[in-house]
């Protein structure tokens, strides 16, 4: 998918405060071996890198574009490769902390990626990640059933992103059948109060919206995003916006 970090950053602040509620369930040891998937612009990644005593990080994402300023950021403990979470997990490397903060929602099958994660651990490793809830986030459901309507569903050639994200039952399950040893699973929201919904429209379109409008043509692409910004306007009629974003994040020792 084609990232822009421009309109990713436009929110930095909102993004990060799951980072921080994440990175405090992480049980610092010394001389930590981190890989951080998915780490976008290496802002984060560096903080992670920061926050563990004599670490060595490598933060990972698949796109060159989020990465492009993340190599300022690199030092002796912290480095940053452009790889997709996927091949990453093939290479065979183990690590002391998997860390994913708001990435591992774009990779399908979490029944297979999270063992995956798993089997890359170290003895006593850690399992750390975040991710939006999208199957109960409102914008994600205006967003599907929007797509599932004609001219879209055409323009689209009946695409529709399912998330993968799981309920958090069934992830603390996956945990255990995977040998953890103590594990915090839990769902947060994190209110969003936004001036308008052109700005919560300006939210969406730097994550959820890309996959859709990159397979439309010019023409049918800026119909869609009127739909969809017409949506939001229905949905959330007061100002300011007030937006429940609903988060899953875990911890878990192997």
């Amino acid at each position: 998918m084609a990232w822009n970090p421009g309109v990713y950053n436009q929110f930095k602040s909102e993004r990060a405060a799951p980072f921080y509620d994440l990175l405090a369930l992480v049980n610092p040891v010394k001389n930590m071996v981190v890989i951080d998937l998915g780490c976008g612009t290496g802002e984060l990644t560096k903080m992670l890198a920061d926050s563990l005593p004599g670490a060595n990080v490598t933060g990972i994402d698949s796109s060159a574009e989020m990465l492009s300023n993340a190599v300022a950021l690199e030092n002796d403990q912290l480095h940053f490769a452009v790889s997709n979470i996927e091949a990453q997990l093939n290479q065979n490397e183990k690590w002391d902390l998997v860390f994913s903060n708001a990435a591992v929602q774009w990779v399908d099958d979490h029944e297979r990626l999270f063992p995956a994660m798993i089997a890359t651990l170290n003895k006593g490793g850690q399992l750390a990640i975040q991710m939006p809830a999208q199957h109960h986030n409102i914008s994600n459901i205006i967003l599907n059933d929007l797509a599932e309507e004609i001219p879209y569903k055409q323009a689209l050639k009946n695409f529709k992103r399912i998330s993968p994200v799981l309920d958090i039952d069934r992830y603390t399950a996956i945990l255990f059948e995977n040998g953890a040893l103590s594990m915090m699973v839990f769902e947060k929201i994190y209110p969003l109060v936004l001036p308008d919904t052109n700005a919560l429209y300006n939210w969406v379109s730097g994550t959820a919206l890309i996959p859709y409008i990159e397979k439309m043509e010019e023409g049918i692409k800026e119909d869609f995003i009127h739909a969809y910004q017409q949506r939001l306007q229905q949905q959330f009629s007061k100002t300011p916006v007030f937006y429940p974003f609903k988060r899953i994040l875990m911890q878990a020792q192997f």
